[in-house]
């Protein structure tokens, strides 16, 4: 298999030595995401508005790969409060439906953002 690496525009370019996305076979990985917008450099201040960001640059890079939300099986969300649980796991619903990844939600010491969230997608024809 080949492991390749994937790269859009439409997703904020990585700011170290990583990858937007990578491919091997099926499968995509996909690294942190944050919630900058790629086309204003914008950093949205709620976390309705942060999640929504997140899982549209996720989504992106997905669809860059040849894969879409509903081919991810596996997410790990940082929220830098538990407190914001709730109102992230609305805006979550929006962009998965049944069966629904499995997932993995934890608190972290995040750097000015209040959400970062990383999947792993298997293209199912």
């Amino acid at each position: 298999m080949v492991k390749e690496g994937i790269v859009t525009s439409q997703a904020p370019t990585p700011v170290g030595a990583y990858s937007q996305a990578v491919k091997v076979g099926n499968r995509v990985y996909v690294a942190g995401q944050g919630p900058k917008n790629p086309e204003t450099g914008e950093t949205p201040a709620t976390i309705k508005e942060q999640t929504r960001q997140v899982l549209h640059n996720i989504q992106q890079i997905l669809e860059a790969a040849g894969a879409k939300m509903s081919d991810v099986v596996k997410v790990t969300a940082h929220l830098s409060d538990l407190k914001y649980f709730d109102e992230y796991n609305e805006v979550y619903w929006e962009f998965f439906s049944e069966p629904y990844p499995v997932r993995t939600t934890v608190g972290s010491q995040l750097m000015d953002i209040l959400v970062e969230i990383d999947v792993i997608a298997e293209i199912i024809d």
